[in-house]
């Protein structure tokens, strides 16, 4: 074989790899038969994640909250074991989102608020 062909076979190589490549991003973008996630926005999402504690290499605890309501589960490498479930929370205040730090001046705010008669 002479240096035309390997360039040949190198270049319908790379030109196969670009439509390859063309296709999964139109395919990403387009959906083409899969629907949309139907995802809610800002504070108003039932579903959330609060803890993942690892157990060990192969388990982890993880606390689902729906709702008001939390659901602990342990998740393993081929199975789901529910551990309990309803646990009841307090709804958060509207102006703290699910799983937000309190920043500090929002703590001192608050200290001092309690603090006066």
């Amino acid at each position: 074989m002479d240096l035309g062909n390997y360039l040949r076979f190198v270049f319908a190589l790379l030109f196969v790899l670009a439509l390859i490549g063309a296709l999964s991003i139109l395919v990403r973008r387009y959906g083409f038969g899969m629907s949309p996630p139907q995802m809610r926005k800002g504070q108003d999402r039932r579903l959330g994640l609060v803890e993942i504690l690892p157990i060990d290499t192969k388990r982890r605890a993880v606390l689902i909250r729906r709702d008001a309501v939390e659901h602990l589960v342990i998740l393993g490498p081929e199975s789901e074991t529910v551990i309990e479930t309803g646990i009841t929370t307090a709804p958060r205040p509207p102006g703290n989102a699910a799983g937000a730090e309190d920043t500090f001046a929002d703590v001192l705010e608050n200290a001092t608020l309690k603090e006066e008669p």
